[in-house]
């Protein structure tokens, strides 16, 4: 009968639907395990590398070295680390993995993004010579949004509403440990106060203010703006490198990337005044032996960054530097009794793990398509 058939048309539908929804909910569950043990551990190294970075840069390194020969020694510290990793790797052989290498995926993959690092670096130093110490950091910790919407742009990688959160929190928890958001009302109270009255006292504005205000932005806000997008852009292109496809081998695209910035500094040395200095006071002026220990440190950062980049992917770098942030904190109450582990930095560690949890939780899953109309 007519009256059946539609029972039927319907029963089935709704069958269909409610399998589809079933796939959905079981595509989310294992979006939510995408983060493995693997990407944990390497996350965590990340942190405590980038915890400790300061505090052993500050103790073995002079002020007054030439800083271009530290990063000159340390990219090629990092190519040899890579190629050690590689060759004492049992399960990898070097056959395999510079198959299909040439010169002109080198130069897509690898040049690229070493070139746009060196402008974001030249960009934030042009930033942080033209602004306060607040909004500079402000600024700067805009890296992991700009490494989402690049993200988006490069890989069609969605972020859910939750997740937006998520990178949002992450951002108020680095501001806080940073002590740009203290968590002092009072403060809040005096800056309003202070706000409003200087609004009350500036009637007008005189063309003298107007340029320095013109120079903050073009030498300041918008320098550091072009860092940190083009710290998400580097970030995904390299995560496209490494994930997409079969993916490039992390310790072989580390070692391309060294190669080019080491090519990259020997061209600044005939031109930079790092290279003029060179010549005046040789390459290893104001250096010792315990020297090699921050070098040492950060090249196994730089590595650990291509690993964090290709099995969790360079947004999730994002929250690594932030524990990053805390762990130094952690680490200078130990060794200094002066200084012990503010409110902010628990604070900001909470929130930083709470964001973690929301984004590994809560990933965009795609939503099955409608139904289709039985006729």
């Amino acid at each position: 009968f007519p009256f059946c058939r539609r029972l039927d048309i319907r029963y089935y539908s709704n069958i269909i639907h409610l399998h589809r929804l079933i796939n959905y909910t079981m595509a989310a569950s294992k979006a939510s395990s995408s983060l493995s043990s693997k990407a944990l551990v390497f996350m965590g190294l990340l942190a405590l590398q980038f915890g400790i970075q300061p505090i052993v840069t500050k103790k073995y390194t002079s002020p007054e070295i030439i800083k271009s020969t530290v990063i000159f020694t340390q990219e090629i510290v990092k190519l040899l680390i890579a190629m050690i990793g590689i060759t004492l790797n049992t399960s990898t052989k070097w056959k395999d993995i510079t198959s299909g290498w040439s010169i002109q995926s080198w130069l897509r993959l690898a040049l690229l993004p070493a070139t746009i690092y060196l402008i974001q670096n030249l960009c934030s130093l042009l930033a942080y010579q033209n602004l306060d110490a607040i909004t500079y950091n402000v600024l700067n910790q805009t890296k992991t949004l700009s490494a989402a919407l690049c993200c988006f742009l490069l890989l069609g990688k969605r972020q859910s509403k939750l997740q937006i959160v998520a990178l949002v929190i992450l951002l108020v928890a680095a501001l806080v440990m940073e002590g740009v958001l203290p968590l002092n009302l009072e403060y809040y109270v005096n800056y309003l106060s202070n706000a409003a009255a200087t609004k009350t006292a500036e009637d007008s504005i005189d063309t003298t203010k107007f340029s320095i205000s013109s120079r903050h932005v073009s030498h300041g806000v918008l320098p550091i703006m072009l860092a940190s997008f083009l710290s998400g852009l580097a970030g995904a292109i390299t995560q496209k490198s490494l994930q997409s496809g079969g993916g490039r081998n992390a310790l072989m695209f580390t070692m391309e990337l060294c190669v080019a910035s080491i090519l990259i500094l020997l061209v600044s040395f005939a031109t930079s005044e790092d290279g003029r200095k060179i010549q005046e006071r040789g390459f290893f002026d104001q250096w010792t032996v315990l020297t090699l220990v921050p070098i040492l440190t950060n090249s196994a950062g730089g590595i650990l960054v291509g690993l964090v980049i290709k099995y969790a992917g360079t947004i999730r770098k994002g929250f690594a530097l932030i524990f990053g942030i805390l762990i130094s904190g952690i680490v200078q109450s130990l060794i200094d009794e002066n200084k012990s582990l503010s409110k902010e930095d628990i604070s900001g560690g909470l929130l930083a793990a709470l964001s973690l949890w929301m984004h590994a939780s809560f990933p965009y899953v795609a939503m099955p398509k409608a139904k289709a109309k039985a006729d």
